[in-house]
C-alpha cells in the first residue's frame, strides 16, 4: 500500500462492510446505513497513521488499475494485530482475501501473539482459523442506561500524555504489548479517563461517554472505569458497548445493573495468547 491507496481503500472497506451488514441482517433489523463522512475521514486517519508506523504490514489487490482489495496489519512489541482488510463484493470468493491475508502474515514473523477482531462473516473466520487463530465468540452490550444505577464514582481524572507509561504498562499486563504511538492517534479521536490509585489502576478512552478502549488492573477498577464513562453519555441516549469477550464478565455486570440488552457480534481472534481481561478492545488498534 502506498499513501495515495489509501483514499481507494476506505471506498472498498464501505463498500466490503456494507454488503457484509446487509448480508448479515436478521428480518426486522435497522436498514445498514453507509459510512458517514466524519468516519471516512477517521477511517483514513487510522489508516495512514498504521501505514506510516508499519509500510511493510499493509497491501493492496488490484487489477488493471482498480483496487479490489486490501489488508493493513502493524506490530507492537511482540504482538501482529490485522486492523482490518476488505474485498469488493462481487470479487470475492476468487481467492483475493486469502492472498492480501497472507501478505500481511508476513509482517507477523518473529512475533509471538496475533489479535485481530472478526466480523460474522463465515468465509473470513474460516481463513483466520486456518492461519491458527483461536475465535472468541464476543458480546455486544446496547440500550438506553438506567442512570439511577451509577455508583459513586472517585479517583477518576481526565487523562493526559503524561499517563502514556502507565497506560502502556496496563497493555502489556493485559494484552500482551503496549499501544505505543498508537496512543497520538486515539487520544486525537477520543476522550481519555484515567485512575491510578494504590488499589488499582486503568483507562478508558470514549466518545462522548461510549467506552472505545478499556485496560484496568482488576476487575473492580475495570468497572468504575466504564461506569465513569458511561456516566458521560447524554441522558436518553443509546448506549453501545462492542467487542467484550466471555473473560469480561465484569462488564456484564455493568450492563445488567444498569438495564442494558447482551447480545452477541462478532468474535476476537488470538494467536499465543487469552482473551486479555479487564479489558475491552478497540476494532482498528485492540
Amino acid at each position: 500500500m502506498r499513501p495515495d491507496d489509501v483514499a481507494a481503500a476506505e471506498a472498498v472497506s464501505a463498500e466490503a462492510f456494507l454488503d457484509l451488514e446487509r448480508r448479515l441482517a436478521a428480518p426486522g433489523d435497522p436498514e445498514p446505513q453507509r459510512r458517514t463522512p466524519a468516519r471516512a475521514t477517521q477511517w483514513r486517519t487510522r489508516t495512514e497513521h498504521l501505514l506510516g508506523t508499519d509500510p511493510g504490514g499493509c497491501w493492496v489487490a488490484e487489477r488493471d488499475g482498480t483496487m479490489l482489495g486490501f489488508a493493513t496489519s502493524y506490530r507492537r512489541e511482540t504482538t501482529w494485530i490485522l486492523a482490518t482488510y476488505a474485498v469488493l463484493p462481487g470479487r470475492q470468493g476468487a481467492g483475493i482475501g486469502t492472498a492480501l491475508l497472507d501478505a500481511a502474515l508476513t509482517h507477523s514473523q518473529g512475533c509471538l501473539h496475533g489479535l485481530l477482531a472478526a466480523s460474522d462473516d463465515p468465509r473470513a473466520l474460516r481463513r483466520y482459523r486456518l492461519a491458527g487463530f483461536d475465535l472468541h465468540p464476543q458480546l455486544h452490550l446496547s440500550g438506553v442506561l438506567d442512570r439511577t444505577a451509577i455508583p459513586p464514582l472517585d479517583h477518576v481524572r481526565e487523562g493526559t500524555v503524561g499517563d502514556i507509561e502507565l497506560m502502556d504498562s496496563l497493555d502489556r499486563r493485559t494484552r500482551g504489548a503496549a499501544h505505543g504511538a498508537d496512543h497520538a492517534v486515539l487520544r486525537s479521536m477520543f476522550d481519555l479517563l484515567v485512575c491510578d490509585r494504590t488499589t488499582g489502576s486503568g483507562y478508558v478512552y470514549h466518545d462522548r461517554g461510549r467506552p472505545m478502549l478499556l485496560a484496568a488492573s482488576n476487575r473492580r477498577t475495570a468497572t468504575r472505569m466504564l461506569w465513569a464513562a458511561l456516566a458521560l453519555v447524554p441522558p436518553g441516549e443509546r448506549v453501545e458497548i462492542a467487542h467484550v469477550t466471555a473473560a469480561n464478565q465484569w462488564a456484564l455486570d455493568v450492563a445488567t445493573a444498569g438495564r442494558l440488552s447482551i447480545g452477541t457480534a462478532g468474535h476476537l481472534a488470538l494467536r499465543g495468547l487469552r482473551p486479555p481481561a479487564p479489558y475491552l478492545h478497540h476494532g482498528t488498534f485492540l
